[in-house]
This record gives structure tokens, sequence and C-alpha cells, in this order.
């Protein structure tokens, strides 16, 4: 289960998403229909927003309407969020349908660092996509492509498992994969494994 946090931080990312797209201040109703979540959430998350100094929330008397738009800070930083689902995108397009890409890019964009998303666009210069973790002879690898559904997925990647992500196997059992991430270890059912395709280092420089 996602933590409140975690929404949190979605919907804040989102928000400015979609006024970096939008290039001006729009009235604060659209947003609160352009933001797929609880009224709750769009509310805490634009409060945090305005404290961080990324949004700018007025009031025009005249018609009697609230705007939102960004700060030149936050134009800066939606700048960066939209850059980064740009690649994921352009990359999940090249493996999987539009919709699937989508929803992908749509997920994984909020858990991955500016510095996954350069391993990515790397990633997309390769014609390789790997091998199933099932069949991965390397002690450490380079995850490429996982392929679930969106559920499942986002599961995967909220335990750090997700593209252009490192992976480290540990042993291999009758009915799954022992893998480490970072500092913890997961037993992954041979099924899931299967779907989930690693590059060897050996192909990174070819």
């Amino acid at each position: 289960m996602i933590k409140e946090s975690d929404v949190l931080k979605i919907v804040k990312e989102d928000i400015l998403e979609v006024l970096g797209r939008k290039g001006k201040k729009i009235p604060l109703k659209l947003m609160k229909l352009e933001v797929n979540v609880s009224q709750n959430f769009v509310f805490r998350a634009m409060n945090e927003l305005e404290k961080e100094g990324l949004i700018k929330l007025s009031l025009e008397e005249k018609y009697g309407k609230r705007y939102i738009q960004l700060t030149n800070k936050g134009k800066n930083r939606a700048k960066d969020i939209i850059k980064k689902h740009l690649v994921l995108e352009r990359y999940f397009k090249k493996r999987m349908s539009g919709r699937k890409a989508v929803k992908a890019t749509n997920i994984l964009e909020h858990y991955i660092s500016t510095e996954v998303v350069d391993v990515i666009k790397e990633l997309s210069t390769f014609e390789k996509e790997g091998v199933p973790l099932t069949e991965f002879n390397q002690k450490e690898g380079l995850i490429t492509t996982i392929n679930f559904d969106s559920r499942l997925f986002e599961r995967l990647i909220s335990m750090g498992i997700y593209p252009g992500g490192r992976i480290r196997i540990i042993n291999k059992v009758p009915n799954g994969v022992i893998v480490g991430i970072k500092n913890k270890k997961f037993v992954l059912d041979k099924d899931i494994a299967k779907e989930i395709k690693v590059l060897e280092y050996k192909n990174l420089t070819s």
C-alpha cells in the first residue's frame, strides 16, 4: 500500500507538471479536475507547494475566480519533471504498447532520481533488452524492462525494482530468485522474476 506521504509527493509533482505544460496561470477549479485524487490531497499539496515558493495562488476580484500559477522557482522544477516524463515515455514506447507506456511512465516518474533517468536515457541507445532475471548469470545487472500490469508494476517499483535500477542476484531457489536491491533482500516468485529483464554488464559497452 502506498504511504500517504508518497501520494502527497505524487500530487505535488502532478500539479507542477500540469502548470508547466499549460505555461500560464489557470483557474483553481480546473486544477482540481486535472489532478485525479481527492480534493483533500489537492489542497494539501497546493498548500505545501505555496510554502515552498513553487506556486502562487491569487484571486481576481473582477471575475471572482481563484488562480494558480508557477513561480520562477516552480517553473524550473516543472521543467525538470516534464523532461523526466518525456525521457521515460520515449523509452517505454519502444518496449510496449502506447497505453501501457503512458501508464508505466506515470507510475515510474514519481519514484526515480535524475541519475536513474540518465541511465534510462543511455539504455534507450541499446538494441538489446537483456535476459529474463531467471536466466541471468551474473551477480549484478541493470533492469531494462518489467512486463506486468500497472498494479504489480507499481508494487515492484515501490520496492526499488524498476527499469534503470541495479539488481543483485543473491541466490536462485526452485520457485524463485533471491535478489538484493541496495541494502534490502527480496524473494521474487519465478513467474515474476522471468518477466523482469536484466542487461548484463558486458553488454553496456557493446
